[in-house]
């Protein structure tokens, strides 16, 4: 199980730069389906990837999926050689987002992304428009199963 507030609290609390995305952003703008990780994108410059590392070490991350033993060390260097990582980690799943498909990395998205009180923090988060679009751009049928619900929730927020 993935404890959503203690992942949260220490990316916020290392002040690292990322955007909720995903399950997870469609829980905070009020979808009431369940997502058992937290996914991110995460702003790649040097010293924001640092504090990411900083911030997720002390919690074990490894490769999600990897069979046990497989050598991964979670560091500045990795993280700069990689882009996306599936991770699992002593406080539940994480998926870490160099981009997104249809959306882009950090700075792409930035413009499109909102701030909304998740367990009691200021996190921002895709704007619930931009998270529609990504998804339906996805054409995943676990994403295009949810649309229906987040497209009802973007018309009761507009009042339409």
């Amino acid at each position: 199980m993935t404890d959503f507030p203690a992942l949260l609290r220490r990316l916020v609390e290392a002040e690292v730069e990322f955007i909720v995305v995903g399950g997870a952003a469609a829980t905070a703008h009020g979808s009431p389906r369940l997502t058992l990780d937290l996914d991110i994108v995460y702003r790649r410059a040097s010293q924001n990837i640092q504090r990411l590392v900083a911030a997720l070490g002390p919690c074990r991350p490894y490769l999600r999926g990897a069979p046990p033993g497989l050598p991964f060390q979670w560091d500045q260097q990795s993280v700069q050689r990689g882009f996306n990582f599936t991770l699992t980690t002593t406080l539940g799943n994480i998926d870490l987002f160099g981009e997104i498909t249809a959306g882009g990395g950090y700075e792409d998205i930035l413009p499109h992304t909102v701030f909304l009180e998740v367990f009691g923090m200021q996190c921002r988060c895709l704007s619930l428009q931009r998270l529609i679009e990504v998804k339906r751009a996805t054409g995943r049928p676990k994403d295009l199963e949810g649309l229906a619900e987040l497209e009802l929730i973007l018309e009761q927020q507009r009042g339409d």
